[in-house]
């Protein structure tokens, strides 16, 4: 038996194929895995430096970074180690010491 992916909008496992198209039924989504696919690939994150950066890097802060709903920052040269990249408004989904879970723009960053 063929695994189908899960849904990309609400990753349910109940998917299924008609023709070239999988179907959610839990949220009727529809969707071409090879587009999906294409569009994902083409999207290039790079840090401030104009260098390419891939999941697992580890990157350094480039400016003191305030934490909103907070009263702490993140320092100028703080370490960030292995980053995840995802397609939103900040880029970058990282644990950072004392702090704990962040998301950061690419822009902030430069790779070590």
């Amino acid at each position: 038996m063929k695994t189908l992916p899960n849904c990309p909008k609400c990753n349910s496992e109940y998917t299924y194929e008609d023709g070239n198209l999988m179907i959610c039924p839990d949220c009727s989504y529809e969707w071409n895995p090879e587009l999906l696919a294409e569009e994902n690939a083409d999207k290039i994150f790079k840090d401030s430096n104009g260098n390419v950066l891939i999941d697992g890097d580890t990157v350094s802060v480039i400016k003191d970074l305030k934490v909103k709903g907070s009263s702490l920052v993140v320092k100028k040269g703080t370490k960030v180690r292995n980053i995840r990249l995802v397609d939103a408004d900040h880029d970058i989904k990282c644990k950072i010491d004392g702090i704990g879970s962040m998301e950061l723009k690419t822009e902030f960053v430069k790779k070590i």
